[in-house]
């Protein structure tokens, strides 16, 4: 079966998230043209009526006549596929994907219906079944042909595969690059399935690819710039992100990725002048407000991250990563009871974390609660193995309740783990083994 050439000129979709289906007019469609001089005139067949009404984009008349139509030919798959067609351009999706569906029922080796549905499933989510339809059309012939359809289908099945399957996404990215040239979505396309494959060198290439069409690209400069972080190229990522920042200074992105690579080489007060002047900007983007946090909760400014962490978790009072740096700045305010109190509210939520355990230990050490102190070292110990500061707390708490053959236990394994580098609680934990083994 042979597809009007107005319907096959140009991909079927202009972009994988918008899927418009848009066809081509032709100047003379098939059923439209005079015949010469002294010729019998050739009337229109009702399915050739309906598609040179489509190449009108009169799509309401194109409508009835596909319906009247296919009232008498309900399996014939050219003009089921032009009915889906109309009501995906009167987006009627529904119907759009179901006139699909019993067109590839008609002929399962139709390529154009393979494409649409594959391209409207993948739009609404639907990857899986998006997939099947797209490697079907990967396999099938446009008729007539249509190099560009046949590398718009490769291109958005690569795009459904980066994350699962990289390879496969590699090899159907390359067949579109057979039939069609390369494009600077490609490059973005084939950085994102190296990076889904490990291969940081390609996807470096790709991104530096894209920068040099695209200068201060904040996907690119952003994308790029991670690789270089996780390889602790500092010096070369920072003269990226001025660049991109030059021509995008308020990028929340932009901003952090450069207080990342500031913080990573000792520079922790121009660091925290991004991060102030960006908040102060951005007061309510809690991403900023809660880097911001951690940045001056590193910095020993607990006063001021405590307030950031307040008003975060008065937005997300759930929030367990808030709530465990709201207990650990208590903790070195020396408001212990708070601190416990937060604490509590962690392991309620997720009973697991191990930071909140070892907080309200140290908590109740504190406010002399030896018996809670022991006992959520025991619950801690349930998610992590215990370690020198753990022991310490054991041994000291043991030692607190008199329970001596426990607390010199402990203290001997603290001095075991320690090994040297806790100078003051290993010359502690000797003079108490000294007066407790007399």
């Amino acid at each position: 079966m042979k597809f009007p050439s107005r319907f096959l000129a140009v991909p079927l979709f202009l972009t994988l998230s918008a899927p418009a289906l848009l066809a081509q007019v032709a100047s003379q469609p098939p059923g439209a043209t005079m015949p010469p001089s002294g010729q019998k005139q050739v009337i229109p067949s009702p399915l050739d009526a309906a598609e040179n009404a489509i190449a009108s984009q009169n799509y309401a008349a194109a409508a009835a006549q596909l319906d009247l139509f296919l009232s008498t030919h309900p399996t014939d798959a050219r003009a089921l596929f032009d009915r889906g067609y109309v009501a995906q351009a009167q987006n009627q999706i529904p119907k759009a994907i179901s006139c699909y569906r019993k067109a590839i029922a008609a002929d399962p080796k139709q390529f154009e219906s393979r494409l649409a549905l594959g391209l409207i499933l993948a739009s609404q989510g639907d990857d899986q079944p998006a997939i099947v339809q797209l490697q079907a059309a990967t396999t099938l012939q446009p008729n007539p042909p249509n190099p560009a359809a046949q590398a718009q289908a490769d291109r958005a099945l690569a795009r459904l595969l980066v994350h699962s399957n990289p390879v496969a996404a590699r090899n159907a990215l390359l067949s579109a690059l057979k039939l069609t040239p390369e494009t600077l979505s490609d490059a973005i396309l084939t950085a994102h399935i190296a990076e889904s494959a490990g291969d940081t060198a390609l996807a470096e290439q790709a991104w530096q690819t894209v920068l040099q069409h695209q200068p201060g690209s904040v996907q690119a400069t952003a994308s790029l710039v991670h690789l270089l972080i996780l390889q602790k190229q500092y010096s070369q990522a920072e003269p990226l992100l001025h660049a991109a920042l030059a021509k995008h200074p308020n990028n929340a992105t932009l901003n952090a990725q450069l207080a990342a690579v500031l913080d990573a080489q000792g520079r922790q007060t121009e660091m925290l002048g991004i991060l102030q002047k960006l908040h102060s900007e951005e007061p309510n983007n809690s991403a900023v407000t809660s880097m911001l946090a951690d940045a001056e909760l590193q910095a020993g400014q607990y006063a001021p991250a405590d307030a950031l962490y307040v008003q975060l978790l008065a937005a997300s009072p759930k929030n367990t990563d808030y709530l465990d740096a709201h207990g650990r700045i208590l903790i070195h305010q020396q408001h212990y009871r708070q601190a416990l109190a937060a604490f509590n509210q962690v392991v309620a939520i997720h009973p697991g974390d191990v930071d909140a355990w070892s907080g309200i230990a140290y908590a109740d050490s504190q406010l002399h609660n030896y018996t809670g102190e022991i006992q959520a070292l025991s619950t801690r110990s349930k998610y992590a193995p215990e370690n020198p500061s753990t022991l310490f707390l054991r041994a000291t708490a043991y030692d607190n309740l008199h329970q001596t053959r426990a607390a010199v236990d402990y203290y001997q394994r603290f001095l075991a783990a320690a090994n040297g580098k806790f100078a003051t609680q290993e010359w502690q934990a000797k003079q108490r083994l000294r007066l407790l083994e007399r």
